[in-house]
C-alpha cells in the first residue's frame, strides 16, 4: 500500500487538505489559549491612578431655560455620564458648573472694542464652564479615563437625565497624593 494514492489520500484514508485544515485550527487554538498575548488596554501597564480634573467648556448649548437644566439634571456634586470618542466611560463627578455670560463686541466712536452684555431677549444659546472630578491613569504620554487618552482639545460628550451634548476640554489638572 502506498503513502499517498491517486486521490491525495494518505494511507487511503486521509486527504491531505483535510489533514491541514485540522492542524491549522489547532495551532490557532493552542495559539490562543498558550500564549494569548496582552490583556486589557495598553494604557494599564506601568502607570499609576491619581486623581484629576478635566475642565470642559460647552459653547453654544441650545436650552430654552438654562437655570431649569442646572437646577434637575446637571446640577454641582451630581454625575453626569461620559462618552470619549464614542467610547462610554462611565459617571464621573461634576465638581462645579458656572454659567458664562453672552455678550457682544461694540465698536466705539474712538476705534476702541467694548465687551457689553448681549441685550437680545430671545437668544436661548448659553455657554458653560463644567469641571469634572474623577481618577485617571497616568502614561508617559498623558492621563487616560477608561481606555481614552485624555487631551486639550478634545470632545466629551455629557449624558444624564435631561441632557446630551458635546463639551471641548480646556485644561487638564493632575492632582498628586
Amino acid at each position: 500500500m502506498a503513502i499517498l494514492d491517486s486521490k491525495g489520500r494518505l494511507f487511503g484514508k486521509i486527504n491531505l487538505l483535510d489533514l491541514g485544515a485540522v492542524l491549522v485550527i489547532l495551532l490557532v487554538i493552542f495559539g490562543i489559549f498558550v500564549f494569548p498575548g496582552t490583556s486589557g488596554s495598553v494604557a494599564q501597564v506601568g502607570t499609576k491612578t491619581v486623581p484629576i480634573e478635566v475642565d470642559l467648556l460647552v459653547r453654544g448649548l441650545n436650552v430654552r431655560d438654562p437655570e431649569q437644566l442646572l437646577n434637575n439634571g446637571l446640577t454641582k456634586g451630581g454625575k453626569t455620564n461620559v462618552i470619549i470618542r464614542n467610547q462610554p466611560y462611565g459617571e464621573i463627578k461634576i465638581k462645579s458648573i458656572q454659567q458664562l455670560p453672552r455678550t457682544v463686541n461694540v465698536f466705539q466712536p474712538d476705534g476702541t472694542v467694548k465687551e457689553l452684555p448681549d441685550p437680545k431677549s430671545n437668544n436661548f444659546s448659553t455657554d458653560l464652564l463644567l469641571t469634572l472630578d474623577g481618577k485617571a491613569q497616568v502614561t508617559q504620554n498623558g492621563p487616560v479615563l477608561g481606555n481614552s487618552k485624555v487631551k486639550i482639545g478634545m470632545p466629551f460628550e455629557l449624558e444624564g437625565f435631561n441632557y446630551n451634548f458635546n463639551a471641548t476640554v480646556i485644561d487638564i489638572r493632575i492632582k498628586d497624593k
